[in-house]
């Protein structure tokens, strides 16, 4: 189909395509275990019925004895045609504190250009861009398409080497689509050759077998929590690099960013001092970084003059193209029992999330088309960029399926505030997603030649 003809079918077809998006966003489908999992079955069965709506007819949800639900269905067309495995996941993070969102984080709000709500761009857009992309084919479609889409990928795929091994018969493919990562900018396409790992450990320690007065023994026993603050401060140098032996960067990323663009889509206040050094890209794309997302102390609220006997921090480390996340995690373990103050009681245990990073060839089979259908939809050449973030499946898709391009996409900007409060995804963008996906899919089919 050309541009044109493209371009007018998903125009057709969006205001529908936003209504299907909102509706997805109003199921709450946190794969997090502490959350109602009912909901990832809802969620999964709505999103096969919307496949099937687009020409999957045998669309199905399908899971293996420990998986959270996920959907498959397949298209085929030519057995001499190409075929594209597109790829998303209907599971989203916790919402987090509805107070710190502008409406509810499950019920969609449309403001400007801009659709609010939890899942409504990470990654609930990504299976609406394969349903767009299909739908404005139609018959047209030119390759043969399996569609593949997680409920488990916000916690790490836990299970998808299991469900890897049950069903990689009807997931082979020449070209992989994961729609599930960002553009450079609302209006400038990215094409994403670069992922970070993701290994994270339950830190504890304990100094006192029961809690005590903070006034009768505070000075000589210092409590859990401090114990564990100057344990976490370790893990950096005084400018914020990391302080960790063993774990690896890779190259510096051909781009940079200015530090200006980095606050501003971060929303850093004025007085805080970027951490590290070298190019801003380098620092979020091929360099390590290690977060504490979680600890678990007595609240404010609930506090009392004792001293807290044990404390744990959930230490999140994103691990640079070229290390595995057993290296990575050894490293950190050495560091923290090399480190571990006043000689605390140390429990380290890795919790469910982790992940291999990912690099693909800037020169792969795919990606000329890739770059061919997002210049066409945007009307301007698409960024290589690196992500911070991880797709635990890609590695494993990669492993699988060696000979197959994996192209990573997405829908999100950097102001789509990805598992943050008032997530959003920009419809302006989306639309050209769809347009994009839709034009990829036909470059495939018209060009692709036989490995």
């Amino acid at each position: 189909m050309s541009l044109e003809n493209v371009r007018e079918a998903v125009a057709g077809r969006f205001p529908e395509l936003v209504d299907e998006l909102m509706e997805l966003v109003r199921i709450p489908s946190v794969s997090a275990p502490s959350f109602a999992q009912s909901h990832l079955d809802d969620s999964a069965e709505r999103v096969a019925a919307l496949l099937r709506g687009a020409g999957l007819d045998d669309a199905r949800v399908v899971r293996t004895a420990a998986s959270r639900p996920a959907v498959i269905g397949h298209r085929q067309v030519d057995t001499d045609a190409p075929t594209v495995l597109l790829y998303a996941h209907h599971d989203v993070q916790p919402p987090g504190d509805d107070a710190h969102w502008e409406g509810q984080p499950f019920e969609p709000t449309r403001i400007g250009d801009r659709l609010f709500g939890r899942g409504a761009a990470d990654d609930k857009a990504g299976i609406v861009a394969h349903v767009g992309a299909l739908r404005a084919l139609g018959d047209d479609l030119p390759v043969n398409v399996t569609v593949f889409v997680e409920g488990e990928e916000e916690i790490g795929s836990p299970a998808i080497a299991e469900f890897l091994d049950e069903f990689s018969a009807e997931l082979g493919a020449d070209v992989i689509v994961i729609a599930d990562s960002a553009n450079w900018a609302v209006g400038v396409p990215a094409l994403t050759t670069s992922l970070r790992g993701l290994v994270s450990l339950d830190v504890n320690v304990r100094v006192l077998k029961h809690a005590v007065h903070s006034g009768m023994y505070g000075g000589p026993v210092l409590d859990a929590l401090v114990v564990l603050s100057r344990l976490i401060a370790t893990l950096h140098d005084d400018d914020g690099s990391i302080a960790v032996a063993g774990l690896t960067s890779a190259g510096d990323p051909a781009v940079d960013m200015d530090e200006a663009s980095l606050r501003a889509d971060a929303g850093i206040v004025d007085s805080l001092r970027l951490a590290g050094k070298g190019p801003v890209t380098a620092r979020l794309w091929t360099r390590p970084a290690i977060s504490v997302i979680g600890i678990d102390a007595p609240s404010v609220a609930q506090s009392s003059n004792t001293l807290v006997p044990s404390a744990t921090a959930r230490i999140s480390v994103r691990i640079a193209p070229g290390q595995d996340p057993d290296s990575a995690e050894a490293a950190l373990r050495a560091h923290l029992a090399a480190q571990v103050p006043f000689g605390a009681e140390l429990t380290v245990a890795r919790s469910e999330n982790s992940g291999r990073p990912f690099q693909v060839s800037v020169d792969a089979p795919g990606m000329a088309q890739a770059r061919a259908a997002f210049a066409a939809a945007w009307g301007r050449e698409p960024v290589d960029v690196g992500i911070g973030g991880s797709i635990p499946l890609v590695a494993d898709f990669h492993e699988l399926f060696p000979e197959a391009t994996i192209l990573v996409t997405g829908v999100e900007d950097p102001d789509s505030r990805a598992h943050g409060a008032n997530e959003s995804v920009h419809l302006g963008e989306l639309e050209r997603v769809v347009v994009a996906e839709a034009l990829l899919l036909s470059e495939l089919g018209a060009t692709w030649t036989e490995r």
